[in-house]
């Protein structure tokens, strides 16, 4: 997830990444360990020396687990900390914290519940280790009744990644936060006081691949809206091939859209449909996309806008197929997400460059259509492909995901790679599939760059599962199938990492 040092980076970026070093034999436990030590490294430049008093604040969530195993540390050193719980301990979350919090219970005081202002005063330092990335909203008891405490007693103040309430008025403002891994957007309108940037051992590759982490985006998109499945996509595709569209609209729906409608030419709409009930399909003229089938079509998406729209699959490239794929971009991009993939790939350039669309556009190009449309190198090396694939991004305004070994994904600036998948996928229709699961992914309200990730990893391990069984026999559909099991899967590891 971009450079892991110097970028702010938000409280889902951090989370994904944390995941995704657990899936690199980088445990929980390591990471609160390291993040315990440099908490306690920094706290101690606060610190007359030897022999003096900490009071660590604790919530009941990893933050308060990094605190509580800076209290080991302070206690090794010589120092003289007191921890305030203001849970009881049976409400500790995750079995890291709890496991750090049981290894200091008895060799320190351990005062379970909201501090008194009175009782803090007198401590040189104290470490707020209540709430720290993925905190909203107004504090609410006892955070708040512990955050009036910790101001009223006039202590200096280390934070432990997020100072507590930072979209709170009433929150805190400390002297100084010790940053673990990277810096936090938050910075940028709390009041951090000096910011230390640690590093606590998250691998490069946790922050620059995908992974399973990736599904926090899925989950974080989901429980923003709490009615289920909300997700209405149009998929305008199909022509001399009837099958494109209809593998990206049962991706579509196989990976989380609640609709999925094919806008197909009117003699392949009909063997479209016969794919699958599970489709709607609305047909527009005759046998291949043509102008005069682009009022119909705008008109329909103004009487019932999608959330997203996928555009390109099976259209083919007679030139009146490609002046209509290219008048229905011009009108949707900019209104719509949008994922441009095969036939409709080659007008997109000219659309965009120079006028950055005003909402996201995730372009899909094989290795051909890279070097045809988006001046990718021919035989160039990785880095000059990745070079390539961040100046199209840019100059585009656009989310990039140029297929190959390894995916490339990019938004210009930061550039990522999925090399989560098996050599039996390049096989017609995969990137059918992918396009949908794309789609899909928009239309739940994921960022460009977190469907592009997830996207990717998703279809990659439904290949790799496929592939143990099937090897060059995979087909397309097979990938299509074993999406929700590895919705399932995913969803279980990132709700339950321990």
């Amino acid at each position: 997830m971009g450079a892991p040092i110097g970028r702010p980076v938000t409280s889902e970026e951090m989370a994904v990444a944390e995941a995704n070093a657990q899936a690199l034999g980088v445990s929980t436990d390591v990471l609160m360990e390291n993040a315990g030590r440099v908490v306690a490294e920094e706290a101690i430049r606060s610190l007359p020396g030897p022999g003096a008093r900490v009071a660590v604040v604790a919530g009941p969530g990893n933050n308060g687990g990094d605190g509580t195993c800076a209290t080991h540390y302070l206690l090794d050193w010589g120092f003289h900390p007191e921890i305030w719980l203001v849970r009881p301990p049976n409400q500790i979350r995750s079995g890291a914290a709890r496991r750090c919090f049981e290894r200091v219970a008895r060799r320190c005081p351990v005062h379970l519940g909201i501090p008194r202002a009175d009782e803090l005063a007198g401590f040189p330092l104290i470490v707020d280790a209540l709430l720290g990335t993925g905190q909203s909203g107004i504090l609410r008891p006892p955070f708040a009744e512990a955050v009036r405490a910790i101001r009223t007693s006039g202590a200096p103040i280390l934070s432990v990644d997020l100072p507590t309430g930072t979209s709170d008025p009433d929150g805190l403002r400390p002297q100084r936060t010790v940053a673990l891994a990277a810096p936090k957007v938050e910075f940028a309108t709390a009041s951090p006081g000096e910011v230390t940037v640690r590093d606590i051992g998250i691998p490069e590759g946790a922050w620059r691949e995908t992974g399973p982490g990736d599904f926090l985006f899925l989950r974080s998109a989901r429980g923003a809206d709490g009615r289920g499945r909300t997700g209405r996509l149009v998929i305008i595709g199909g022509g001399p091939y009837a099958g494109a569209p209809a593998l990206a609209g049962l991706a579509a729906l196989r990976s989380g859209a609640e609709r999925a409608t094919i806008f197909a030419p009117g003699g392949p709409a009909e063997r479209i449909q016969s794919f699958s009930p599970n489709l709607i399909v609305r047909g527009f003229g005759r046998d291949r996309f043509a102008s005069a089938d682009v009022g119909p079509i705008l008109r329909y998406l103004d009487q019932a806008p999608p959330r997203a729209v996928v555009i390109g699959m099976g259209a083919g490239v007679e030139s009146e197929t490609v002046e209509a794929l290219r008048s229905l971009l011009r009108s949707i991009v900019g209104r719509y997400p949008v994922v441009v993939d095969a036939d409709a790939l080659a007008v997109l350039p000219d659309l965009v460059r120079g006028r950055p669309p005003a909402r996201p556009v995730i372009a899909t190009p094989n290795g051909g259509e890279f070097v045809r449309v988006f001046q990718g190198p021919k035989d160039g090396s990785s880095e000059a492909r990745r070079a390539a694939a961040q100046t199209a991004s840019r100059e585009l305004g656009i989310t990039l995901v140029a297929k190959g070994d390894p995916d490339l994904i990019t938004e210009g600036d930061r550039i990522y790679e999925n090399r989560h998948h098996a050599l039996s996928m390049t096989v017609g229709g995969a990137g059918d599939v992918l396009a949908g699961v794309l789609g899909s992914l928009l239309a739940q309200g994921l960022s460009p760059t977190g469907a592009a990730l997830l996207g990717t990893y998703w279809v990659g391990e439904a290949g790799l599962r496929v592939a143990a069984l099937r090897g060059d026999g995979l087909v397309a559909t097979d990938l299509i199938e074993e999406l929700p099991a590895v919705l399932v899967a995913g969803l279980h590891r990132v709700r339950h990492p321990e």
